[in-house]
């Protein structure tokens, strides 16, 4: 029992002894850093300075605000120095407080973070926010014209805080209307880019300097770890601006030389279009409209990803929207919020797939339900029994056209007899770059291609306004100028083609003794006045609204 004893003091005297040593450590470092040094292991930090900063972010970034007198907050921080410190310490200066620092142990640190358990009510954040002030991002918007200006507002950054050449970035994408911003650490050093119009363009180089701080700084407004280097990580937060919320999701995986940075900008403004800006053409929106307004059926939208199918759905719904009507959707993950609409979120690790869901939403009593893909067979047949029960089902599906749908609804072991009736609509399409009006410049067809323009003109069905072909035929080709950032592209547009599911094309589907090949579904659909994507290009590059080069690129060869 002595023994006992002498043993507990003897380890009560050396943890004093260590505790004393990292007390006169935190000491010297505040001295040779010109900063205070505190010993706050006795004290109870404010609950109201805790919540300046969430847990998470406090302990990655080994800090904490232990006090707070109007817009002047009393930091300790284990090492001023640290990256992750100075980025919350910018944070705070960003957000108008006088930040006041003192070095402190760990033992002082541990002491307050022991204060986060006792905020009532607090929910542990997932995601951050970045505030970028109103007349900052005008500011930055009215600078940042094109790529150029703001490579060299880049290069020529000298300011100490670290979150303002964030802002810029940020202030740029949003500017340039960039879907995606990519920072990719390389051998020779850091690549800036944006996703434009669907294409990555090249921005600057970072110094490693920036890309470790820019690194550090979105890891902590996206609730990431930021002492993990080796693995993938995922988070999320918004930008927020005077009216206007932009929630931007982050992907991070290790690379090679580094951190790899992909941010997806889920700006809303992309979704308040309206069908007709979307690019369907007169006599194909008369086609939706009249799909879109029935009680039940089922309506597929099908292409590759980042080919809009979201968008085009969400602009349904927005359509179909009124107070009478209850709309819920299941989405893997919910990109953009809509008033009025109950969205859900797929859950694997909850059980709440894309099946599971949908039997759930199918006991809410809605009237209108979005699926935001099929993947498999039971989705499939859930979506399809939906469809014949009273409800309008929109969903989206990967083939190449609209009629490769059916056959792979099929090869998904659908029944043909379930299918049938419960399709009424497919849908298929594809992004191109429309052609910069400030620059675009006319090019006269070949005979060649002048030829097969005539032929696909003369058989399109008569809903299809016709352009007036003259002996020569001339559309337009792209240049470059300052206002497209030399691309000779500004915004995009969707080419589509519309499936509509007729008695003919059930009876097709019916027929039992061989699913019908995708070509046979095409050959039947142009007899009954279906246009292709094909058709619908090259009304648009007669129209000057793409380029023939363009539309090849996406739909291959055309003329």
């Amino acid at each position: 029992m002595a023994d006992q004893d002498e043993a507990k003091k003897l380890s009560h005297i050396l943890e004093g002894t260590r505790e004393a040593a990292e007390e006169r450590e935190a000491e010297r470092l505040a001295k040779s850093l010109k900063f205070q040094y505190a010993n706050l292991t006795k004290f109870a930090s404010q609950t109201q300075a805790l919540q300046l900063i969430n847990e998470e972010e406090a302990r990655a970034a080994l800090c904490a605000p232990f006090n707070v007198q109007q817009k002047k907050v009393f930091l300790a921080c284990k090492n001023p120095a640290l990256e992750a410190t100075k980025n919350v310490i910018d944070s705070l200066k960003q957000r108008g407080y006088e930040v006041e620092i003192f070095v402190v142990s760990s033992k002082s640190l541990e002491t307050l973070w022991k204060g986060y358990k006792f905020i009532t009510g607090r929910k542990k954040e997932i995601t951050g926010g970045l505030e970028i002030d109103a007349n900052r991002l005008a500011e930055l918007s009215s600078e940042i014209k094109n790529i150029a200006i703001l490579k060299e507002k880049i290069d020529k950054f000298d300011s100490p805080y670290i979150s303002q050449i964030f802002e810029i970035i940020i202030a740029g994408a949003l500017t340039m209307d960039a879907s995606d911003v990519h920072i990719e650490p390389e051998e020779s050093g850091v690549r800036l880019r944006y996703r434009l119009d669907g294409v990555l363009q090249d921005i600057v180089d970072l110094s490693e300097h920036y890309y470790r701080s820019i690194l550090s700084r979105i890891k902590l407004l996206g609730g990431m770890k930021i002492n993990i280097h080796t693995a993938p990580q995922d988070g999320r937060f918004t930008i927020k601006t005077k009216d206007l919320e932009i929630e931007v999701r982050v992907s991070i995986i290790p690379s090679a030389y580094g951190e790899t940075v992909v941010m997806r900008l889920l700006d809303p403004r992309r979704i308040q279009l309206d069908l007709k800006e979307l690019g369907f053409r007169e006599d194909d929106l008369a086609i939706i409209e009249e799909q879109v307004a029935r009680p039940n059926g089922l309506i597929l939208n099908t292409g590759p990803t980042g080919s809009g199918k979201t968008t085009t759905l969400y602009a349904f719904l927005r359509r179909i929207y009124q107070p009478g009507i209850k709309i819920i959707t299941i989405e893997d993950p919910i990109e953009y919020h809509l008033e009025g609409i109950t969205q859900t979120q797929v859950n694997p690790t909850r059980d709440y797939t894309f099946a599971n869901g949908l039997r759930s939403i199918l006991r809410q009593d809605p009237d209108v339900i979005l699926v935001g893909e099929i993947r498999d067979n039971e989705t499939a047949e859930i979506a399809m029994h939906a469809a014949l029960t009273g409800h309008l089902v929109l969903s989206t599906l990967h083939t190449n056209d609209a009629c490769g749908t059916i056959p792979r609804l099929l090869d998904m072991k659908v029944q043909p007899a379930i299918l049938a009736p419960a399709l009424n609509l497919a849908i298929a399409q594809r992004l191109v770059r429309k052609l910069c009006v400030h620059c675009r410049e006319k090019v006269e067809a070949t005979a060649e291609q002048a030829e097969k323009i005539r032929k696909v003109i003369e058989r399109l069905p008569d809903r299809v306004k016709k352009p007036t072909l003259g002996k020569q035929i001339t559309f337009y080709k792209s240049k470059g100028c300052e206002l497209c950032n030399g691309t000779g592209y500004k915004g995009r547009i969707a080419i589509a083609e519309l499936l509509v599911v007729d008695r003919e094309i059930q009876d097709l589907i019916n027929r039992g003794d061989r699913i019908p090949t995708a070509n046979e579904i095409k050959d039947l659909a142009i007899k009954k006045g279906m246009t292709t994507m094909e058709d619908d290009a090259i009304l648009k590059i007669l129209d000057g609204i793409t380029s023939l080069s363009e539309a090849e690129n996406v739909l291959g060869k055309l003329l």
